[in-house]
């Protein structure tokens, strides 16, 4: 198991492009047990959870989601499966969306806060030319659950 970190991380200290990953299951309970030990080695400990629907994993943000596909279907490959690019800002969030809908992607769920997450998040989501479900999302530390501290 990795050494956790003092240090808070801030937004300027996280160069990557994306924000976190999320996969559909039809075994919850199971996911997530199995995920719990797993990312345990790593240093990734429960950040959000959503009883019954949804948990992550992270060392300071939300990274991986496990959690049940969107449209009450069967998981599969690509169901419940989207992926997330970490904006710097609100803004960014939605420049993002409407660069998207500007170059002909479809809108499935407009810039603004997502509460059900956690007060620190705020996202947008789109479908691709071709249907995949893509999303910028700013985290805002300052309102972060947890602290490396």
């Amino acid at each position: 198991m990795t050494e956790q970190s003092n240090t808070q991380v801030t937004e300027d200290d996280n160069p990557s492009i994306l924000a976190h990953v999320s996969l559909g299951t039809n075994q919850f309970d199971k996911a997530v047990e199995f995920y719990d030990k797993v990312l345990a080695v790593i240093g990734a400990r429960r950040i959000v959870e959503v009883p019954g629907l949804a948990i992550s994993w992270g060392r300071q943000f939300p990274e991986f989601w496990v959690q049940l596909p969107h449209d009450q279907g069967r998981a599969a490959t690509a169901n419940g499966t989207h992926f997330a690019f970490l904006a710097a800002s609100e803004e960014e969030v939605q420049q993002f969306h409407a660069a998207g809908l500007a170059a002909g992607a479809t809108d499935d769920g407009l810039p603004g806060p997502r509460p059900h997450y956690s007060d620190a998040y705020y996202g947008c989501f789109l479908r691709d030319l071709e249907g995949h479900k893509i999303e910028a999302m700013y985290w805002d530390f300052s309102k972060a659950p947890v602290s490396a501290a």
